[in-house]
């Protein structure tokens, strides 16, 4: 008997120092024993927990159900908690809750059922998960703030190099147009104090000579100066006329005018004018041009067909030197060829034949600006039209023009 007393008192005395709080409950639920630690939790004196009803220490709406837990088990032994375990909330006396891990295990005592729950507190476990929780939200805001930081100022760079792409491209397009503009501006001294210097050195000389001449009585001889006279001055008009007509185009105040003439008329009227131009060994055909009406810009036209074959002529100088020239129409396009057995373009120069104040390598010797192969070109887009060319070095050259005539 004393060694039974001996074993409860020990084992009382391990319930009331236990860390964990212990409650043992009948099967109606009524409180029989709380040590120390489970009073503590609960904030209450054990003397006000025993022998109550295990369901004041639970908050709502577990405090409702918990007869109707005990109830059923007791009919089917169905546990919901019992020997499994789970976390609860604890309801304290001044109605605060607090967290705790709940164990309740089935003793069977003689001929009767108790209940024994072990209590853990959890507070400062779940506390630590909230915190947790919460530095994890902080820092996925965080992460999140950053990202859109961070993708602002990536597009604010790309936006930044896309500019200074834009610059850098820009930049070097002024760079190219002003090196462009410094080789044309070299091109014209170079053409201008070349062509300008000849004729007038022509003039000068001439014009002296005539003086002498007329002093003399020698007529004839004068004559022959003051035709010279006259070719320099039609080669300074023509190089000024390229110059106006350049002019023109880039400033916009060429107007296209269009209106009905006769193709085979302007053809006429344009080899009358340079028959000036051929010497004896020199001969134009023009037997292809049609007889028609055409609906074009007589005053273009006319300027394309004069430079072509004013240029045919220039770059001939073999002994039986042949210009053909043909026009015709195709469907609603006139076709124009000027063909002739001349000089030709050297191969590696074709590229730069519609350049400004470009001279093949093979003509440097003749007199011209290398304006009017350029002039034609602005020309003939001024019609809608396009011009291609054919050219053998040392046998000659054919240019063809394609614009549309819209016969009215």
């Amino acid at each position: 008997m004393n060694e039974l007393k001996d074993l409860a008192s020990r084992l009382q005395a391990i319930i009331d120092t236990a860390i964990d709080g212990i409650i043992t409950i009948n099967d109606k639920g009524i409180v029989e024993t709380v040590n120390n630690s489970a009073a503590q939790l609960f904030q209450y004196p054990p003397r006000e927990i025993i022998g109550h009803n295990i369901k004041m220490l639970m908050p709502q709406p577990y405090r409702a159900e918990h007869d109707d837990y005990i109830s059923r088990y007791n009919r089917t032994k169905k546990p919901k908690i019992i020997g499994i375990g789970r976390d609860v909330i604890g309801r304290t006396k001044s109605g605060g809750h607090f967290p705790f891990r709940l164990a309740v295990s089935e003793v069977i005592l003689n001929d009767r059922i108790i209940f024994t729950g072990i209590i853990h507190d959890i507070s400062d476990l779940k506390s630590a998960e909230a915190s947790l929780k919460q530095l994890t939200e902080d820092l996925e805001e965080k992460v999140e703030e950053r990202t859109d930081e961070l993708e602002k100022a990536v597009n604010s760079l790309l936006s930044t190099n896309k500019q200074l792409e834009e610059r850098e491209n820009q930049l070097n397009a002024a760079l190219s147009k002003e090196k462009e503009l410094n080789e044309l501006k070299s091109r014209f001294v170079s053409m201008a104090s070349h062509e300008f210097r000849t004729p007038l050195s022509s003039i000068m000389s001439s014009a002296s000579l005539i003086g002498k001449y007329v002093e003399k009585g020698e007529v004839e001889k004068s004559s022959k100066h003051i035709e010279r006279i006259k070719s320099s001055v039609n080669n300074l008009t023509g190089i000024l006329n390229d110059f106006l007509s350049l002019s023109k185009i880039e400033e916009g105040k060429v107007i296209v005018n269009k209106e009905n003439i006769n193709l085979r008329n302007l053809c006429n009227t344009i080899l009358s004018d340079v028959q000036s131009m051929l010497k004896r060994n020199k001969k134009i055909i023009h037997n292809g041009v049609e007889d028609i009406v055409i609906y074009t810009d007589p005053r273009v036209l006319k300027n394309i067909l004069f430079n072509l074959i004013s240029n045919a002529i220039k770059y001939t100088n073999k002994e039986k030197s042949i210009i053909e020239l043909t026009a015709k129409a195709m469907g609603s396009d006139l076709v124009i060829e000027v063909s002739d057995n001349g000089l030709g373009i050297p191969d590696k120069e074709q590229k730069h034949l519609f350049d400004r104040f470009f001279r093949a390598s093979n003509v440097e010797t003749i007199q011209g600006t290398g304006l009017g192969l350029n002039i034609v070109l602005r020309y003939v887009k001024l019609l809608d039209g396009d011009i291609n060319y054919q050219s053998i070095e040392n046998e000659g050259t054919t240019f063809q023009v394609t614009i549309p005539i819209n016969k009215k």
